[in-house]
């Protein structure tokens, strides 16, 4: 099945400090493409995957769950590993929530996380009937474009596999119990206005994790999908000051060091 058009990977060779970005559920690369983009230009390594089911139609994403969207992720933070000398993990969303438990797995192999707007919870009435309608009902209403900025536009489904939205509450059930074992630096920013995560979901995050190191940041002028509104510039800059605190190579060899 084709991809499509903006929702390739997107992938970059630079210095020693690599990046792993993580997109969302429904989404594809495009809504973290200008983020790994403006890191890539500024000499680092750069991974950004096509989750599994994702970026081509809603029946390819029926047939997935989290297990696959996660063993995708996984192996390319081991990929970067093998290449660069330190390695950070941002994700938007669901990809907030899979950055989470690679560091909850993966320990000192993680030097930091920057999440934007992470779920932790499948929300709304329906979502406790998820096990039966399931079986009753393919798909419901799509989730993309929740987007402030005018003339944006998310390259994400418009109807969301209710198999596929059944994995995810599983998975984010699996993970808030794992918060505890999530122990690096981390930049949690998120939008007091979204009308897919409610800001709850980051109180949440923020409550669990074992972090020391931690740093929130509101999102005044964004909704949901922040990389691609008002304030993706500030996600931007505020990312690539973290990683350059915590890997001083950062604007030194590492930036030098393009392809």
């Amino acid at each position: 099945m084709p991809v499509l058009p903006g929702a390739e990977p997107y992938r970059h060779e630079g210095g020693e400090v690599g990046v792993l970005l993580c997109h969302g559920f429904t989404g594809s690369p495009q809504s973290l493409r200008p983020w790994a983009e403006y890191l890539a230009e500024r000499g680092l390594t750069v991974s950004l995957p096509l989750l599994p089911g994702h970026g081509t139609r809603w029946q390819d994403m029926a047939v997935t769950g989290w297990q696959d969207w996660y063993a995708e992720v996984d192996r390319e933070l081991r990929a970067l590993r093998e290449e660069c000398e330190q390695v950070f993990v941002f994700g938007l969303s669901m990809g907030g929530a899979l950055a989470l438990r690679l560091a909850a797995k993966h320990g000192d192999a993680i030097s930091g996380i920057v999440v934007v707007n992470p779920a932790n919870k499948v929300h709304g009435a329906a979502a406790h009937a998820l096990p039966v309608a399931r079986h009753l009902v393919r798909t419901t209403k799509g989730l993309a474009n929740d987007i402030a900025k005018a003339g944006m536009d998310e390259v994400a489904y418009d109807r969301v596999p209710l198999h596929a939205a059944h994995s995810l509450r599983n998975f984010l059930r699996l993970l808030d119990g794992e918060l505890p074992q999530v122990t690096q630096p981390l930049l949690l920013l998120h939008s007091p206005q979204d009308h897919v995560v409610p800001p709850a979901d980051s109180a949440r995050i923020l409550g669990r994790v074992s972090s020391t190191d931690v740093r929130e940041v509101l999102l005044e002028q964004s909704y949901h999908v922040a990389t691609l509104d008002h304030d993706a510039e500030r996600i931007f800059e505020e990312s690539h000051a973290f990683i350059g605190r915590l890997a001083p190579s950062v604007g030194k060899k590492g930036s030098t060091t393009g392809g």
